[in-house]
């Protein structure tokens, strides 16, 4: 036999070890799964709106507890969908990276924004098979934003599964979607993998937020994934058990007697006269400006007429005069914007006789919003001008 009828044959060998070899190995078993029954007679959902994302990205295809990254996110996807019980929430399914052969775009809503169903998520997770692409979760989570813009209701839940591999800019994107809901978004964020890089980045997407970073290791099971869909979704509701007839209810008390009880009152010692909202700070509305704008208008002379005289009868009194605007616009530019607004009720405020040296002015565009942005009511609860005394 010659030695190239030799290699050829060597050859044909190693390729049939090699296709048929690697083909017939086998994925890891998954941890059964049973999913947990939640009782809507016991539980409430504690969110209006929620997004699932997960990550289609080509990093996702690599090998992790033997089976690839891309099925145990899935996996964790359906689990999650299995346990979380139907309470009339919105719900959504976006994916990002993706392979062509699915789709160009680089994320992809996959179901919703509409109310939430088992079904309805199942048959979103089913279309989506083979990852592929880059890792773009930043743009998933602008996306997201979108998707809960403008919704009812309060609560808005983010949920996050991914590697946190091979990504640019998600801190800052996802920093511009905590800065437009505050503090009625939480994130949640789920890491597929070991990777040191991915959970640092996972973790900081999630810090700052009412929710928490975890792993696909820690809710793979049964008791894991109840445990991650209670403290994530779900509040137990109060169930009063018989008892003897209470006591009187003790006074309420309103002691600075801005028409706001004391157990309720965010912003005790408010002076006489003063306008308060609802929780007892002295607020002037978005009556005091246009839209856009930083100069006073006449008809709202005087609300701040009505400063000028209570801090007159105050005289041992200084304000912080504090601007706050909506989320339209850059931060840098509301930054300034609400600063020219506080500015401008200071300014207005010597003229009428009152020293500038009792007055401080801050301006905190709109990070610390009162109100969803996602709704034209909503913002204008976020332009104002608050005084708090001191």
């Amino acid at each position: 036999m010659s030695k190239k009828i030799v290699i050829q044959s060597l050859l044909a060998v190693l390729s049939f070890v090699f296709l048929f070899g690697c083909a017939t190995k086998e994925p890891a078993e998954l941890p059964s799964f049973t999913a947990l029954h939640f009782d809507a007679n016991q539980f409430e959902s504690k969110v209006e709106n929620f997004v699932v994302i997960l990550d289609a990205s080509s990093s996702m295809r690599h090998d992790y507890n033997g089976n690839a990254k891309f099925t145990t996110a899935k996996t964790i996807a359906q689990r999650l969908n299995m346990t979380l019980p139907e309470l009339g929430q919105t719900a959504g399914l976006r994916s990002f990276g993706h392979h062509p052969s699915f789709s160009k775009n680089k994320t992809e809503l996959l179901f919703g924004m509409e109310t939430y169903t088992t079904k309805g998520i199942a048959d979103g997770l089913e279309n989506i098979v083979k990852p592929g692409g880059t890792s773009p979760l930043g743009i998933a989570l602008d996306a997201a934003q979108a998707d809960l813009d403008g919704l009812a209701g309060i609560y808005n839940a983010v949920v996050v599964i991914s590697d946190g591999k091979d990504m640019t800019n998600v801190r800052e994107q996802a920093q511009d979607l905590k800065n437009r809901y505050g503090s009625s978004l939480c994130i949640y964020t789920v890491l597929v993998g070991d990777a040191p890089e991915g959970r640092q980045l996972l973790q900081d997407v999630a810090d700052g937020t009412c929710g928490f970073f975890t792993t696909a290791d820690d809710i793979m099971t049964n008791a894991g994934m109840a445990a991650f869909v209670k403290n994530a979704f779900l509040k137990e509701k109060s169930v009063s058990a018989p008892a003897p007839a209470p006591a009187p209810a003790p006074e309420r008390k309103d002691s600075d007697g801005d028409g706001v009880y004391d157990d309720e009152d965010q912003c005790p010692g408010t002076p006489e006269g003063a306008r308060v909202n609802a929780v007892g700070c002295w607020t002037l509305d978005n009556v005091l400006f246009d839209f856009d704008k930083a100069v006073i208008k006449p008809e709202a002379y005087s609300l701040l007429d009505e400063v000028a005289a209570i801090m007159k009868k105050n005289p041992a009194m200084s304000v912080e005069i504090q601007g706050h605007t909506d989320n339209i616009g850059t931060k840098a530019y509301n930054k300034d914007l609400s600063m020219r607004r506080a500015t401008a009720v200071a300014e207005y405020l010597v003229k009428k006789g009152i020293l500038r040296n009792r007055m401080a002015t801050t301006g905190f565009g709109f990070t610390k919003p009162v109100a969803l942005n996602g709704t034209k009511f909503g913002r204008s609860l976020n332009r104002r001008v608050e005084l708090h005394p001191y």
